[in-house]
């Protein structure tokens, strides 16, 4: 029966070390969430050097996360691991797409093609965000210029059918994406016309000053 004890000994301590390299994750996971939406949030509001900073400090947490379950593939493919590094995704495709910069790639950014697929869904979703906050301010190019490129994520996403076990769930964001699209388009095209009508009857007012 020593060898009994042994075994189950060695187990054990096994267990034990997956299981504080999961909760060590599970925490990372939280901050490095927090860091990508404090960062988004500062992109809204064109706090572009805070929104670096933060990106960069995501960066890091990205990377300290993957490093502590890289030796336990079943932590890194967990929903919360892979969640996390989602939203790392999200916020710099945002960043990228706000500001027309090349969108950084999987490898750039040290994900697997499906968190990052994934990622640029939610990215397109924030984009409605953005162009709202613009047509506040009367419509402009810059509207339908982010409007264009959710259009274009939206029919890259949707050519990937896959089952979800390889994409990650990619099917159900894919779908957000094209009803935020729908309702975009839609308030992007009432702005148009709002603005039209606005320089029309401008004109009509110049005329009958003349």
């Amino acid at each position: 029966m020593d060898q009994l004890d042994n075994t189950t000994d060695q187990i054990r301590a096994k267990f034990e070390q997956v299981n504080a390299a999961r909760d060590q994750a599970y925490q990372r996971s939280r901050k490095l969430i927090s860091l990508c939406a404090r960062s988004i949030r500062a992109i809204h509001r064109e706090e572009w050097q805070t929104a670096e900073t933060l990106i960069a400090e995501a960066k890091s947490a990205t990377d300290t996360l993957v490093a502590g379950v890289k030796d336990h593939p079943n932590l890194y493919f967990a929903g919360y691991t892979q969640d996390a590094v989602k939203e790392f995704v999200e916020a710099n495709l945002t960043y990228a797409l706000v500001r027309g910069l090349p969108l950084p790639t999987p490898d750039e950014l040290g994900t697997e093609g499906n968190t990052w697929l994934n990622g640029l869904a939610e990215a397109a979703t924030e984009l409605r965000r953005r162009i709202l906050d613009i047509i506040r301010h009367g419509h402009s190019d810059e509207a339908e210029r982010l409007l264009d490129i959710m259009d274009q994520i939206y029919s890259q996403l949707v050519t990937f059918d896959f089952n979800d076990s390889i994409t990650g769930g990619l099917r159900r964001r894919t779908d957000t994406v094209r009803a935020v699209l729908e309702r975009t388009r839609g308030d992007v095209t009432n702005s148009l016309r709002q603005a039209q009508l606005e320089a029309a009857l401008k004109n009509v007012e110049n005329r009958l000053r003349e």
